[in-house]
């Protein structure tokens, strides 16, 4: 099987050296050389739901904005955009300089340039039910229908809502709402996801699934840096190997140029206890950590008309408080995660996002005695009489709740973990049939509202991701006034005001705040962290 890979890969080499103009001089060419751990399922931008599917789309499709590090909305393939008085009509100016990638399909095989009506067949597709797009909620009751989405010429694209959505133009910076050609979706039907064609920094070149996936440079594309045409590497090859083990010793032997998973059994080869580079690899590879929207947290289920719960001691509010209070959280992460992430002592709404203020939304610290005095007065002193209850995890997260398990089991609250594959946790949680579960939410687009939808009453499971039933009626009055809220100050204020709600009931139990930690050789330069964890390649540069 290595040798026919590699006979593979030679065969991409050669192709990549005639691409790029040049008969085979290897060195001369650079290619980023990384893993994907998973499965990639899809390269249409339609169905990129997790982050392989994201990481890979993201370098090859463009949409009408894109999200800077600082987390704004920055121009891409719109150049600039007006928003009426009211909200509801947004109008795109579009650049006249892109074009999708070259393909047989369009004349003389040149690709041709992106006009307005391609974006509107694109949003169209994402509510198609016949594409059946994993990303539809993006304009779930936002718009009514193909109307909505209009091209007045081919350089003016128009939305209109049917609601005023503060967070749309972040929105529109999904993966989702890359623009794609009609001619060649349609010609490809549902293999549109293994013959992708965008007007991103790289182009297909060939995918065999499970092994290799190869993207060249696209040598047309339109962003410059100081005059530069991006972007600066010729190629990106994607491995996939799913032993993290296996990849890393990879990594060490200088195959790969990136690596993302610092965890594992290795994770105390390579971090400190305080998250610094170990001496083993300082020098000999780039560390970097940042910010990374995305909060751990243990759930509650609290709908009492629900049978699990109505069995549940879990069901009293003090008792979920209880449990809040006795985590220590600057433990858990120094020692299971090395320094990796920040304790999430001030909300659900993660460290990072616009309008986050701890001095605003009261969490939990680590306060033993007051949880103890809290599962006292709901009437279990030291947890006598409290029946013992089941945390459901996955099997990766095991270490962690064990962590949390013997901290409850310390103030008397006795925990029994299951620990099953993720996609049976989800199953389960999706169908309320757990009720203390641990998850993670990591943030769509850079807006507090992405995160306290999780607590909306409309979006109960299986509507939506509300897993822990969570309702109050002045919750949902505050969520839907903030859509009217385009002041940015005052609308985080909302969300500050939501937040606290949910912290003060305790069905939410937040973690830690988590953060991004990459490896990359040294002679790697350019690739920053995004907070929303996209991969950004178009600016690496490979020495």
């Amino acid at each position: 099987m290595r040798r026919i890979i590699t006979n593979i890969f030679c065969g991409i080499w050669v192709a990549i050296m005639v691409s790029c103009g040049t008969a085979p001089k290897h060195s001369d060419k650079k290619v980023f050389n990384m893993n994907l751990d998973q499965g990639l399922t899809s390269l249409d931008p339609a169905f990129s739901r997790n982050q392989n599917a994201m990481w890979m789309t993201n370098q090859i499709f463009n949409g009408l904005v894109q999200i800077d590090s600082a987390l704004n909305t920055v121009p891409s393939i719109a150049k600039s955009w007006q928003i009426s008085s009211d909200n509801l009509t947004y109008t795109f100016n579009l650049r006249n300089d892109v074009y999708f990638h070259d393909h047989p399909l369009f004349p003389g095989g040149k690709g041709r340039k992106v006009i307005a009506s391609d974006f509107a067949y694109s949003f169209y597709r994402l509510i198609d039910p016949k594409v059946g797009s994993s990303g539809g909620w993006i304009f779930s009751d936002k718009v009514k229908d193909a109307s909505s989405f209009k091209a007045l010429n081919d350089s003016t694209f128009q939305v209109q809502l049917t609601k005023p959505s503060p967070a749309f133009m972040k929105i529109l910076a999904i993966q989702y709402c890359s623009v794609v050609p009609k001619e060649i979706v349609e010609h490809y039907g549902k293999d549109f996801r293994s013959h992708p064609v965008g007007t991103g920094p790289f182009k297909f070149k060939y995918w065999k699934e499970d092994e290799i996936l190869v993207l060249l440079k696209n040598e047309h594309y339109w962003e410059k840096i100081d005059g530069v045409q991006l972007p600066y590497l010729d190629a990106v090859k994607a491995s996939f190997i799913s032993d993290k083990q296996s990849a890393f010793m990879n990594f060490i032997k200088k195959e790969l140029d990136f690596f993302d998973k610092v965890d594992g059994s290795y994770r105390d080869d390579i971090l400190t206890k305080s998250g610094k580079m170990t001496s083993k690899y300082k020098g000999k590879f780039n560390l970097t950590k940042g910010a990374y929207l995305c909060t751990e947290y243990v759930g509650i289920l609290v709908d009492t008309n629900l049978a699990t719960v109505k069995r549940s001691p879990l069901r009293y509010k003090k008792v979920r408080q209880a449990i809040n209070y006795a985590i220590d959280k600057p433990k858990l992460i120094k020692y299971l995660r090395n320094g990796v992430g920040i304790p999430a002592t001030s909300g659900f709404v993660p460290q990072g996002m616009p309008g986050f203020d701890s001095t605003r939304v009261k969490g939990y610290h680590y306060e033993p005695e007051n949880a103890a005095r809290l599962l006292a007065e709901a009437g279990f002193p030291n947890g006598k009489g409290l029946p013992e209850v089941t945390l459901n995890t996955s099997t990766t997260y095991k270490d962690l709740i064990e962590f949390i398990q013997g901290e409850l089991n310390a103030i008397g609250i006795k925990v029994k973990v299951d620990a099953s594959p993720s996609a049976s946790l989800r199953d389960l949680m999706s169908k309320n049939e757990v009720n203390f579960f641990r998850g993670s939410w990591i943030a769509d687009y850079p807006d507090g509202e992405n995160y306290l939808a999780v607590f909306y009453s409309k979006n109960k499971v299986p509507n939506g991701p509300n897993y822990t039933a969570y309702y109050n009626k002045e919750f949902d009055k505050l969520f839907e006034q903030s859509y009217y809220v385009s002041d940015d100050q005052e609308r985080f204020k909302l969300y500050q005001k939501m937040d606290n709600m949910v912290m003060e009931n305790g069905n939410m139990v937040p973690i830690f705040y988590d953060q991004s930690v990459i490896m990359t050789q040294n002679n790697i330069s350019g690739y920053v962290i995004n907070p929303l964890n996209l991969m950004i390649l178009k600016t690496v540069k490979k020495k």
